[in-house]
């Protein structure tokens, strides 16, 4: 797959993965949700999500340590994992994968509903009688949304928000859910032959310039105002996905 792009595609693509763990190190998320909206200006949707598993899966990997505190946040999120996975695998035998126009118009409204809920929505709390019932129902929704647009920040993020979780428990239950939907979407690329060797190598390769950003974000994230940078963040994602509603639809 990487043979595949010329050499000034190849250093744009390392570029966007150096800027998506860049902001992942910041405010510790971003990372497929920016490569998403940066690589299909030039690429399908179904290859940049094939692109983004690898680094993804890792860095969310180790987002949803430690170990020691996992299995009470499972007995709290688990139903919603279930969610995500039977979503997206359904979503991927439904819709296929994400391809064409209408993809691109589909991510960029998935952006402008998290950007635009994050920057301006209010606060929601979820109260503990209704998690084990709408936990999954966010999953599911959330696994739908990723397997037509490779993202999966909705309605997840806001979800688990909702939970009033502490900060560190929040941050690990964004990375579970975030590796569940990894894997999800990995299986169902594969299901419709979207995430081939040549994918799974050129994957591999991205992890390298996705940890090197991250590396840097982590070091940022010292000098800067994480604040600050979200919500610049948060602005770009509304402006790009605003951007691929209306260039998709007139193109």
């Amino acid at each position: 797959m990487i043979a595949n792009f010329l050499p000034d595609s190849f250093f744009l693509i390392v570029a966007v993965f150096v800027l998506a763990g860049l902001i992942k190190g910041v405010v510790g998320m971003g990372l497929p949700t920016i490569s998403m909206a940066l690589l299909v200006l030039f690429m399908a949707p179904a290859q940049a999500a094939a692109l983004l598993i690898i680094p993804s899966l890792m860095t969310n990997l180790w987002q949803a340590g430690p170990l020691r505190t996992l299995p009470p946040l499972l007995r709290r999120i688990g139903g919603m994992q279930w969610g995500v996975a039977i979503g997206a695998l359904a979503g991927a035998l439904i819709l296929g994968a994400p391809t064409g126009k209408s993809a691109s118009i589909a991510l960029g409204a998935a952006l402008v509903v998290y950007a635009g809920w994050t920057l301006f929505g209010r606060q929601l709390n979820v109260p503990a009688r209704t998690e084990k019932w709408l936990g999954p129902l966010a999953g599911a929704l959330t696994g739908i949304i990723t397997a037509a647009t490779g993202v999966f920040v909705v309605p997840a993020v806001p979800y688990l928000q909702a939970l009033s979780l502490d900060r560190d428990a929040l941050i690990q239950a964004m990375g579970v859910s975030f590796t569940v939907s990894t894997v999800a979407l990995a299986a169902g690329l594969w299901i419709n032959d979207s995430y081939t060797v040549g994918a799974v190598g050129a994957s591999l390769v991205m992890l390298i310039p996705a940890l090197a950003g991250m590396h840097a974000g982590q070091f940022l994230r010292r000098l800067l105002s994480p604040k600050a940078f979200r919500t610049c963040f948060l602005a770009s994602l509304l402006i790009l996905g605003v951007y691929l509603i209306i260039e998709r639809s007139v193109a």
